[in-house]
């Protein structure tokens, strides 16, 4: 049903979590859309550092039913929730990184994360906050797939980060800026780091990203 090929680009690509340092044994979860109608999440337990075939499931997108292979992640309705409702994008990895985990946990959240030019370009311009939902849960679900309807980045409470990209690098590229502008803010301490002004980000959406200033 799905090439071989495939599979493999996925294993890849799910052992550049680990290789990222972007997660913890099975704290994390990646998918990818394949095709229009089906799309390959990585099976529950599993260790994306170290997945093989054997834990990579066939989702359909649509239904968010297993088409084939083990029982995908407990988080496998946010990521097919995602995909439904982002045709732009491709790719939902869901991962604990250390500093960005470490801001999930704080009391007071960062009220911007753009502290590097990267944040803003790469990332967007804002990371949506949800509250504490128990992993696995409905109520998880929703939150993350509406908060990355009109977000690219999530950072869920108590808990870890969400990200989607319209393809593998570009997932991976959003997580790896959002964990630096997490670590730069956990390591200059509240009240001790500067953030981009709304003028200098437009002035990047014009001459680094091209966009037409409003």
């Amino acid at each position: 049903m799905i090439n071989a090929e495939y599979i493999e680009r996925f294993i890849e690509a799910a052992h550049r979590v680990g290789q990222e340092r972007l997660q913890l044994c099975s704290s994390g979860n990646l998918s990818w859309r394949v095709n229009k109608d089906l799309a390959l999440v990585s099976g529950t337990g599993s260790w994306l550092p170290r997945i093989a075939k054997e834990n990579v499931a066939i989702c359909n997108i649509s239904t968010g039913m297993r088409v084939d292979g083990p029982k995908p992640s407990m988080e496998s309705v946010f990521h097919l929730g995602v995909l439904r409702q982002r045709k732009d994008m491709n790719v939902v990895l869901h991962f604990q990184s250390e500093f960005a985990t470490i801001v999930s946990c704080m009391k007071n959240k960062p009220k911007s994360f753009n502290v590097v030019a990267e944040v803003p370009c790469y990332c967007g311009k804002e990371i949506a906050v949800i509250p504490y939902y128990r992993p696995g849960s409905k109520e998880l679900a929703d939150a993350v797939t509406h908060a990355l309807t009109d977000h690219d980045c999530v950072l869920m409470s108590k808990h870890g980060q969400a990200v989607c990209g319209k393809d593998f690098d570009d997932a991976f590229q959003k997580a790896v800026f959002l964990e630096l502008a997490c670590r730069i803010i956990v390591r200059a301490g509240e009240g001790n780091y500067d953030i981009l002004s709304d003028d200098e980000i437009r002035d990047l959406e014009v001459y680094i990203l091209g966009k037409t200033q409003k």
